[in-house]
């Protein structure tokens, strides 16, 4: 009988391909979208393929799974992501490096987990023990109610509450020091602006300086210079002129003396040019002890400034703006407190009506969840209202944070005001009591799985992954576990290593894991099963290699059992 189809999501794993990893030779696995089973005799290599399976997805490499004389390990997992396919490989060599790709691009490990490991959620033995996280409980209540928005709401109102309650910690002054500093600040903006700094001043004044040290010897020689040029009858100024009016008359009876002319008279306005400057230059020469004086303790001012607040006057400027800045802010610090303060209550008030509001949304969530998974566990052989999500509020201590919700002080944090707790009570007429309390081992598993069954809807990840969580379940409790898993399959890809027959036989793609001896080496082997073959692996599950005819009539049974149930289920569905 053809089983209910599934929901084929995109970003299903595919196919899975290892090589050289621990037994596994070669191993290629091609992947069904509904519920897919892995059995075969313990040590074959079921749990190894999930190993595999990790590393692709970016879990640490360990480099003692690389087969022994080969020198490296190498999973290549395919998911059918959409727009295209994705392709995450993963290498590890015996020498320790791991290298990682995504569709032939060189990632990290990180990197690799970012992408592909969102597609894929692993759930062994040890992590039903997060279940138990109360943590958890609220993120898995939060989920299935989709409270995403008022809880984004509540963390927003937290932050800023926080960043203020922050600032306004840092304007918490001593008096005295905030007069100390107060004056500190204006003296030294004073000082600077009193000054009356420019930049570049002190290089400027220090060249005067070292000018008037020369004073007369530039001044004899710029009188000399000025003699040269300009000396009547003598001077290079009158012999230049000379000489171009002579050329000037050579171009009249040549004109190819012409330019010679040009350019001996264009010497002669550079030579006055000259003499301009020399004057110009030699009357800012300041030979008076007077103004020098007055240079000198104009230096040593600037100076001083320097060593005491920058390198020169455009530092020592800005130092004087931060300064006079920071007074201000100083001044103003009591009416800045004020208004943190004011803004202090006001946030908390944001915080109570944002946490009041996620806090009723999870109540209602927690009686629809609690229902629901409830009802799941009876399936799986437990009492009716067996599960409950008990909401309750965070007790503030005297020193805490708190907010005014009800007429209660009760603690926050971004995640809101609530505690959250998963009860279970196992048998009928017992009170329920925290999950972490009371559920044995294979009580665990069916409550992980009711509840992600329960989940599944809200949990968009496309393939699930569920490694021996039958531990501890027995025969009993197999048969529900089955009819679960494969309901889950609906929704979501699920692949599951199992040693219960009664959960194999629900099965939508059954696997076989073997071990074999080739060329004198141990090597790991999968097998899709057809129907004979599901017989013959779940008639070994049963009573062993020698179980018989006996044991083949029981795994039949078994099959047309779930066949049976899969298609009532299945005419319900499209009814």
């Amino acid at each position: 009988m053809t089983a209910l189809p599934t929901a084929d999501r995109p970003g299903r794993l595919v196919e899975l391909a290892v090589s050289d990893l621990a037994l596994i030779d070669r191993l290629r696995l091609v992947l069904e979208p509904g519920l897919n089973v892995l059995t075969g005799e313990t040590g074959a290599g079921k749990s190894l393929l999930i190993d595999a399976l990790g590393l692709a997805l970016g879990a640490r490499a360990d480099t003692t799974l690389v087969r022994h004389g080969a020198e490296t390990a190498r999973v290549e997992a395919l998911f059918d992501r959409l727009p295209e396919p994705l392709i995450a490989v993963r290498e590890v060599a015996a020498t320790g490096r791991s290298t990682a790709r995504l569709d032939d691009e060189a990632v990290t490990a990180g990197r690799l987990s970012l992408v592909a490991g969102p597609l894929v959620e692993i759930h062994g033995q040890h992590d039903q023990q997060r279940l138990l996280d109360e943590a958890w409980q609220r993120d898995l209540l939060d989920a299935y109610g989709g409270h995403e928005a008022a809880l984004a709401e509540v963390a927003s109102a937290v932050d800023r509450w926080r960043a203020n309650r922050s600032a306004m910690q840092g304007l918490v002054m001593d008096p005295r020091e905030l007069l100390r500093r107060l004056e500190l600040l204006e003296h030294e903006a004073g000082e600077i602006a009193a000054a009356g700094l420019r930049i570049g001043e002190a290089d400027e004044i220090a060249r005067q300086l070292a000018a008037a040290q020369h004073a007369e010897t530039i001044l004899s020689g710029a009188s000399a210079v000025r003699d040269l040029l300009l000396a009547e009858g003598r001077g290079a100024r009158e012999r230049v002129a000379r000489a171009g009016h002579d050329l000037r008359g050579l171009a009249r009876l040549d004109e190819r003396w012409s330019t010679l002319a040009d350019r001996v008279l264009g010497l002669e306005a550079e030579l006055e040019d000259v003499a301009a400057e020399v004057r110009s230059l030699a009357e800012t020469v300041d030979h008076d002890p007077a103004s020098l004086a007055r240079l000198e303790d104009r230096l040593g001012e600037i100076h001083r400034l320097l060593r005491r607040y920058g390198d020169d006057e455009a530092t020592v400027i800005e130092h004087a703006e931060r300064s006079a800045a920071e007074a201000a802010r100083l001044r103003g610090l009591e009416d800045e407190r004020a208004r943190r303060v004011a803004d202090d209550g006001r946030l908390l008030l944001e915080i109570a009506d944002a946490a009041a509001t996620l806090s009723i949304l999870r109540s209602h969530t927690a009686e629809a969840l609690g229902a629901a998974a409830s009802a799941v566990l009876v399936e799986l052989g437990f009492p009716a209202g067996a599960f409950a999500v008990a909401v309750g509020r965070r007790t503030a201590a005297r020193d805490d944070p708190a907010v005014e919700v009800d007429g209660d002080a009760v603690a926050f944090d971004g995640t809101g005001i609530d505690t959250v707790v998963f009860t279970f009570r196992p048998n009928a007429g017992e009170p329920g009591r925290p999950l972490a309390r009371i559920a044995s081992g294979g009580e665990l598993s069916r409550v992980a799985l009711a509840v992600k069954q329960v989940l599944a809807e809200a949990d968009r990840t496309p393939t699930l992954v569920f490694d021996e969580i039958d531990a501890g379940i027995g025969g009993r409790s197999a048969d529900p576990v089955g009819r679960s898993l494969w309901t889950l399959a609906r929704t979501h890809q699920v692949l599951c290593v199992t040693h219960l027959p009664q959960l194999a036989a629900y099965a939508d793609a059954h696997y076989r894991i073997a071990k074999r001896e080739r060329d004198g080496r141990t090597v790991t082997e999968i097998t899709r099963l057809d129907r004979d073959g599901r017989v013959g692996e779940l008639a070994a599950m049963i009573g062993g290699t020698d179980g018989g005819e006996a044991a083949r009539h029981s795994a039949a049974e078994l099959l047309d059992r779930a066949e049976a149930w899969r298609g009532t289920r299945m005419a319900a569905a499209t009814a």
